[in-house]
């Protein structure tokens, strides 16, 4: 029976960091990889920006290999320093369109010309 299923948040410790990802060991059996297209939504230069060495993190679990006991992790969506899922912010479309960014937009012309010229 497999342990974790996709979806389920655990608790691991940070045993290695590449150019490429994150390793997490979960337990004696299983053992992670955070790829450094599941880190973050925004551009990730270097993943020793994310996670240090011996460093106890939560991660969602996205897949697991029952062969080889590996697992697919995301720190994405959920605050993986103290395990919050993140709600992630929707815009509103609402029913006026851009017509209030036409109706400002002179307006904010206006001002930022006067703040330029009182420099």
């Amino acid at each position: 029976m497999i342990k974790y299923q996709k979806g389920n948040i655990v608790k691991g410790v940070v045993s290695g960091v590449t150019d490429y990802g994150i390793f997490v060991k979960i337990d004696d059996t299983y053992n992670g990889l955070i790829h450094i297209s599941e880190i973050s939504s925004k551009y990730v230069k270097d993943p020793n920006d994310y996670a240090k060495i011996n460093e106890e993190i939560r991660a969602e679990v996205l897949d697991v290999d029952k062969n080889t006991d590996h697992i697919k992790l995301s720190i994405k969506n959920i605050q993986y320093r103290n395990g919050k899922v993140e709600k992630k912010r929707m815009i509103q479309e609402t029913s006026h369109g851009f017509q209030t960014l036409a109706n400002n937009l002179p307006i904010w012309i206006k001002e930022g010309l006067k703040c330029k010229k009182n420099k």
